[in-house]
């Protein structure tokens, strides 16, 4: 009787990896850029599971579930496997410890979700699609284009009731997020690294190709998500330190036992006496333009001036004195304001306004900041930051000064930077918490 329930175990076993390679070359037929994607993943059996569920590296299936669904239903196997497939290309497993679990679990799902039914393919189509896609039409209208980002900050700040939850996992969910935990993310067989790079290669091949019937703008979107540049603002802005002098105690060239010697050999002479200064990395001045166009909304160059002094201000970066200016700027220089202190940045932002909201030109803000440097107002000017949308007009020439372009959020299709510019991105989610 054993061995009977053993053979029919291994017939089971044998189904579903033929259901399963069946759905794989579906997906590979229909979708010939998802290749090496397709390769990445490996197919093994783990009973027990109630459904698929993927480590970044293998996709765990129990077998009596992978024959039941497509028995039911047998489009539902291919929807899962492109389903996990995507998770993969977009990297939703690897931050996941970082994040509320929740939230990212019902974002990454319904971005997911929405680009398979909007690639309406017949292999992977199922009877909730057309449920799931008017709840995906009411998401749309308030987020706009799904990627998981967008919807994560969505229900953060407006948290789905936990009778919404269940309804969105009743039309959305298909595998198993349990193997997304890892205290340890350097024992992944794939990391993170390589899928951006499977996905660098996916983006690629989808612009050589014409657009495909197969493809939709919120695979682009996702893919533009997943692969975009990160950035440390706050170790690009230390490239602008300059050598000066901090009055403080110089404690690496001071010998505390000659110094204690001395003074209970000779009462009150010590031997040696503390140097009063210190040559330290510091950042002693800097300008801060920002763009004032109808495209740099107010509360968000707010948040910018808020991290960005926050940075520049913080013990170990700063002088005491400081000699910032926060220079407005349009198609002109319509306002500059000088900040030697915490004070007088605090009523800059509690009462300054922003003016201007012309169209943009880069060339003004420059031109006088090389005029300040003409009239001695900067003694010693590391650098310049412009925080702008990027849709102006740059200098020809290098202005002879480092500067770094601050954008919000990655877009294809600015204008490029000239080379003797910096470039950063910020993340408005994370600017926003400066606020």
């Amino acid at each position: 009787m054993k061995e009977e329930d053993n053979r029919k175990e291994e017939k089971k076993r044998k189904l579903a990896y033929q259901v399963l390679g069946l759905s794989k070359d579906e997906i590979l037929v229909n979708l010939r850029f998802f290749d090496n994607a397709l390769a990445m993943l490996q197919l093994e059996e783990k009973q027990g599971l109630k459904g698929l569920a993927c480590d970044g590296a293998k996709i765990y299936f129990d077998s009596g579930f992978v024959l039941r669904r497509y028995k039911k239903e047998p489009n539902y196997i291919a929807r899962m496997y492109l389903h996990i497939l995507f998770h993969c290309i977009f990297s939703h497993g690897y931050a996941y410890e970082k994040l509320n679990r929740q939230y990212w679990d019902l974002a990454t799902d319904i971005a997911v979700e929405n680009i398979i039914i909007e690639m309406n393919l017949h292999s992977t189509r199922i009877l909730k699609d057309a449920v799931a896609e008017n709840k995906l039409r009411v998401l749309k209208e308030d987020i706009g284009t799904l990627t998981a980002e967008k919807i994560y900050k969505y229900f953060k700040k407006q948290p789905p009731t936990p009778a919404q939850i269940e309804d969105y996992q009743r039309y959305f969910k298909k595998d198993e997020h349990l193997l997304w935990i890892s205290e340890k993310p350097e024992e992944y067989v794939i990391s993170n690294e390589q899928w951006k790079k499977i996905s660098e290669r996916i983006k690629a091949d989808l612009k050589s190709f014409s657009r495909d019937k197969n493809t939709s703008e919120s695979l682009e979107k996702n893919l533009a998500e997943a692969t975009k540049e990160t950035y440390d603002y706050k170790s690009i802005l230390e490239r602008f330190m300059v050598m000066g002098e901090d009055v403080q105690v110089n404690d690496d060239e001071f010998d505390y036992i000659y110094y204690t010697y001395g003074l209970s050999t000779y009462k009150n002479m010590p031997l040696v006496e503390p140097l009063e200064y210190k040559d330290v990395n510091k950042i002693r001045e800097f300008a801060i333009v920002i763009d004032t166009s109808a495209s740099c909304r107010g509360n968000i160059v707010k948040a910018f001036l808020n991290k960005t002094y926050n940075i520049l201000t913080s013990q170990e970066n700063f002088f005491r004195k400081t000699n910032i200016h926060i220079i407005q700027c349009d198609n002109e220089v319509q306002s500059d304001t000088k900040i030697t202190c915490q004070e007088e940045f605090s009523y800059f932002m509690e009462h300054g306004k922003l003016k201007g909201f012309g169209a943009t030109d880069f060339r003004p803000a420059f031109s006088y900041i090389q005029e300040l440097q003409k009239q001695r107002e900067f003694s010693n000017l590391k650098g310049v930051i412009y925080f702008t949308d990027g849709y102006g007009v740059y200098p020809e020439k290098t202005v002879g000064i480092d500067t770094i372009f601050a954008f919000l959020n990655e877009d294809e299709t600015r204008p490029p930077l000239p080379p003797w510019a910096m470039k950063v991105i910020l993340d408005e989610e994370n600017l926003e918490e400066e606020k």
